[in-house]
Formats: C-alpha cells, structure tokens, sequence
C-alpha cells in the first residue's frame, strides 16, 4: 500500500496539472471507486474548481471551491493516478479538467476510492511525522498507552498517520527497538526516537519518490521510485544487517511480516 512518502510524492506531481482547472466531466466506471457516494459524482464536481490539494498521512484530497465539501483520493493498495491518455484495463474513473487536461483513477485491486465529502471525515486521523502540526511528545506518550507490540501500534492511524508497514520496519532499524517490544514498556525517549527515525526515513524517501516493488506504485507520469534500494530491514529476509551482519529476521504479528535485526534491536 503506498504510505506517506509515496502519497505526497502523487500530490506533488498532480499539483501542477489540477489546480486552478475545473472538472468538465467525471466518469465512474466501477462503483466500488467512488462507494458510499449518494449523489452521481460527475453532478456533484462538475464545474468546480480544484484550489488546492492536500494531505494528511495517506489521505490526500482536492480543494474545492464553493461548497465545503473536498474530494477525497485514496489510493488504497494500488490506486494510481495518471494524467494524460491511458489505455489501462484498470482505469476506474475518468475525469475530463478544462484546458485539455484528463485525469484518471487506475486502481488493480479496487481498495482506493474517490469521494466528495466533508473534511471532517478524516477528524479521527492524526498528524504524521512530517507535518508541522506533528505533536511528538504527544504521540509518544500515545504511543506507549498501547499494550500491543510496538509495531502494531506504529500502524495505529490516529496517533500518528503516514507510517504503514515498510517505513515502521525502517523506523523501528534505526531507533534500535525491537517490533516484539510491547508499546506500553517503551521509555519516553525511546518512542520519541522511534517517531524522529520515521520522520528520517520517511524524509529520505520522498527525496527518492518513494518505495516501489512493482508496478502497482508510480506517480503521475508512470514513473516508479527508487527507495526500494536503500532499506535495511523490510523485505531483506536472511539478509545480513548492514549495522552488524546478522540475518535479517521476519515474523507474523497481526497477519503483517514484520522484519527486523534480532542483535541490533532489542
């Protein structure tokens, strides 16, 4: 699933392509893209403007003008979002902006979405580590209310939003704590650190466009990112750690491979 670097690196992309241009027309061409919508989503954007986009963790949305409603996108597992022509069998929405400009909604496994609704959806959601509205002190401490293991709480969408799986392995490799650790025995300054490592890596990222295995994840030109090669615990199996050597360790904690240096975290 793409997660924060790799959302931000979309909205980066369409910026310049969206804002400022209307929606002419807007084709659903599969329910489940624009599900729990009431209203025909081509009625409710036609003629509105897109002012802005924005993001908040994963969730990331159009700026409408006039009403108060926004347009939520949500990439789900595979969304992708390409501007120009495409001939994808996956392409779920299509949408026509004034001056000639087609956006399209391409989504394999139809977990993503679009969807006019209120901000104030998201309210539950929280900041994520690169946000300057990012509380650390208070995300830490939320943090360590949790009595699941460590990486299962780094999931939790409410205290800290953006971190999905690769980037909670990456961040929990540098903070040298263990994903087996219980959220709630964690120090203070240790969730803080754990916080500061995915605001890093998260950071180092974007620089990069992001992580890519497959073509599941590109941006708004196709293209992939390059991340991938630079992590040094998701997805590296037996791999040895590039701090000390010894194999990289995975293990199942809530249905999710957790992946980790079982010498260097602890």
């Amino acid at each position: 699933m793409p997660e924060l670097p790799e959302v931000e690196v979309v909205r980066r992309g369409l910026e310049p392509h969206v804002v400022g241009r209307a929606f002419e027309a807007v084709e659903v061409l599969h329910p489940r893209a624009n599900r729990g919508q009431d209203a025909p989503l081509g009625a409710l954007l036609k003629g509105r403007v897109i002012s802005g986009l924005a993001r908040r963790g994963k969730y990331l949305w159009c700026e409408l003008n006039g009403e108060d409603d926004v347009l939520f996108v949500h990439l789900g597992m595979s969304g992708q979002l390409r501007i120009g022509h495409t001939d994808s069998k996956h392409v779920r929405i299509r949408s026509h902006l004034t001056d000639g400009v087609d956006l399209s909604f391409i989504d394999q496994r139809t977990f993503g979405y679009w969807l006019a609704a209120p901000l104030s959806k998201i309210d539950h959601i929280g900041h994520d580590p690169l946000s300057p509205d990012f509380d650390i002190v208070a995300a830490a401490r939320k943090l360590r209310t949790k009595k699941t293991h460590v990486k299962t709480a780094l999931l939790d969408q409410t205290i800290a939003s953006g971190i999905g799986n690769i980037y909670a392995d990456e961040a929990l490799w540098r903070a040298k704590v263990s994903p087996l650790r219980k959220a709630n025995r964690l120090l203070q300054r240790e969730a803080i650190a754990i916080y500061e490592a995915a605001a890093a890596v998260m950071t180092e990222a974007l620089a990069q466009g992001g992580t890519s295995f497959d073509s599941l994840y590109v941006n708004v030109n196709g293209e992939s990112g390059y991340f991938a090669r630079s992590l040094h615990a998701y997805g590296r199996t037996d791999e040895p750690c590039d701090d000390c050597g010894t194999p990289i360790a995975r293990v199942i904690l809530n249905a999710r491979s957790s992946h980790f240096c079982p010498a260097c975290q602890y």
